[in-house]
C-alpha cells in the first residue's frame, strides 16, 4: 500500500465511488484523481466535479467521450453484427474498454501509480476494466475496493458516509430505484430487485426508462431510411449525422415505437448466471438494418464466414478482451469485408418490431437478370445445375453404395 502515491478512480459521483474516494485516501494514504466519463448515460456529469472537490480531490477529469464511444467502439462492433448468446447487444461490455483506455491515459498524464474502479467481485466489469488496463499498461497497479473492504451493502456504505463526513446526497429520503442500472449511448441495463427471480415478469412500467411498451406504441408504423458507407450509418432520411447523433436519434425513434426491450438470463464470465433487462432501441435497429444492406452487397461466403466468426468476436467483447490481438485480428477482417457495404436501407418500426422493407446499393450483387422468375434471356443456363448437383452428391452416392445411408 505504501508504494501507491496517486490513484486514478473511475468516478460516477454516486454513493459507491464517493465512498471509494475516502476509502482510498485513508487506506492507501494516497492522492486520488477522479475521472468521470460522459458516454451518453443521459445524466448530467458535471455535478461530479463538486462532489469530488468536497472530498478533497485536486485533479478532476470530466470528459465527453460520446463521439469516440460511438465511432471507435459501437460502430466497429456493429459491423460484425455482434450479439452475445443470441440476444444481448453488449451495451455495457463495449463501454468498458474505452473507460479503461482513458484511465490509463490519465494515469500517464498525472504520473499515477494505480487505477481504481467500483466494480464488484461478482461481476464482469472488474474483468473488463482490468484486462484492458493491463493490456495498455502492464505495470499498472489496480485497486478494486469491493474485493478488499468489508462494506457489503448499501446500509454499510451509508454508515461509512456518516462516520467519515462524506457529503453525498444519497443520505436524503428521496426514492431510489430498486434496480442496479447502467446506461450509455447504446443501452440501459437493469439488474437486481425483482429481477433476481427469473420467473417474475419484467412489467414494471417505472423500470423501463427509454421505451414505451409495444402495446402502447403508435398504431401507425414509422419508416426510416438509413444510408451506409463501408458498413456504418452516415445519414438518416437524407440528413448526414455523426455516429453519436445516429445513436441518439435511433434511440429516440426506436423507444417511441417500443423497440429494443430485452429480458435474458446470461452467463457471466466469472461463472454465474445473471438475469438482466436491457433497452437498446438504436442498436436493435442498427443490427437489423446492417444485415439488410449486407444481404445485398456482401459475397455469400464472406457473409457466412462473418456469421461463423461473430460468436467468438462477441465472447471477446463480453469477456473483456477488446484490446487483445485476436480481437484486433478479427476486426481487421471484419472491416475489410465492409468496403462495399454501401447503400440505403428502409426499415419499418411498428409496436416493438423492426423490419427491413427495402434496400438498394450501387454495389449490389443482386442481379435481377439472373434472379428473375421470368425469361432471363439466357443469363443463367438451368442445364448447368444438373452437373453441379451430381458432383456435389458424389460422396453421398458413394457412401450409399457402401450401405452407409440405407434406410
Amino acid at each position: 500500500m505504501s508504494s501507491v502515491k496517486k490513484v486514478v478512480l473511475a468516478y460516477s459521483g454516486g454513493l459507491d465511488t464517493s465512498v471509494i474516494v475516502r476509502w482510498l485516501q485513508e487506506t492507501y494514504n494516497c492522492e486520488v484523481v477522479t475521472f468521470t466519463a460522459d458516454i451518453g448515460q443521459g445524466e448530467e456529469v458535471e455535478p461530479a466535479r463538486a462532489k469530488a472537490e468536497a472530498l478533497g480531490v485536486k485533479e478532476i477529469y470530466i470528459d465527453d467521450l460520446r463521439e469516440e464511444f460511438a465511432r471507435d467502439f459501437v460502430f466497429p462492433m456493429f459491423r460484425a453484427n455482434t450479439i452475445y448468446e443470441g440476444e444481448y447487444l453488449l451495451g455495457t461490455s463495449i463501454a468498458r474498454p474505452l473507460i479503461a483506455k482513458r484511465l490509463i491515459e490519465i494515469a500517464n498524464e498525472t504520473g499515477a501509480d494505480a487505477i481504481s474502479h467500483g466494480a464488484t467481485g461478482k461481476g464482469n466489469d472488474q474483468v473488463r476494466f482490468e484486462l484492458g488496463a493491463y493490456a495498455l499498461k502492464p505495470g499498472i497497479q489496480v485497486i478494486a475496493p469491493w474485493r478488499e473492504w468489508d462494506l457489503t451493502s448499501r446500509e454499510t456504505l451509508m454508515k461509512y458516509c456518516e462516520d467519515h463526513n462524506i457529503p453525498v446526497d444519497f443520505a436524503s429520503s428521496k426514492k431510489k430505484s430498486p434496480y442496479s442500472m447502467d446506461a450509455n449511448l447504446l443501452h440501459i441495463s437493469y439488474e437486481g430487485g425483482n429481477l433476481e427471480d427469473p420467473w417474475w415478469e419484467a412489467n414494471d412500467a417505472e423500470m423501463w426508462r427509454w421505451s414505451v411498451s409495444p402495446e402502447e406504441a403508435p398504431d401507425e408504423p414509422t419508416y426510416l431510411e438509413l444510408t451506409y458507407e463501408k458498413g456504418d450509418i452516415v445519414a438518416i432520411n437524407g440528413e448526414a449525422m455523426s455516429p453519436a447523433t445516429v445513436l441518439e436519434y435511433l434511440n429516440k425513434v426506436g423507444g417511441e415505437n417500443g423497440v429494443g426491450r430485452l429480458d435474458i438470463v446470461e452467463n457471466r464470465y466469472v461463472g454465474m448466471k445473471s438475469r438482466g433487462c436491457y433497452e437498446t432501441p438504436g442498436g436493435t435497429i442498427m443490427l437489423k438494418a446492417h444485415r439488410g444492406i449486407e444481404s445485398l452487397t456482401l459475397d455469400r461466403e464472406a457473409a457466412h464466414l462473418k456469421d461463423e466468426l461473430m460468436p467468438k468476436y462477441a465472447d471477446l467483447i463480453y469477456n473483456g478482451y477488446w484490446w487483445s490481438p485476436e480481437r484486433k485480428m478479427l476486426q481487421a477482417a471484419i472491416d475489410d469485408s465492409q468496403q462495399h457495404v454501401n447503400g440505403d436501407v428502409r426499415v419499418k418500426l411498428y409496436k416493438g418490431s423492426v423490419s427491413v422493407v427495402g434496400r438498394r446499393s450501387a454495389d449490389s450483387l443482386f442481379d435481377e437478370a439472373i434472379a428473375t422468375f421470368e425469361d432471363d434471356a439466357g443469363a443463367y443456363d438451368q442445364k448447368d445445375a444438373e452437373g453441379f448437383i451430381r458432383l456435389n452428391s458424389l460422396r453421398l452416392r458413394i457412401a450409399a453404395d457402401k450401405g452407409r445411408n440405407n434406410l
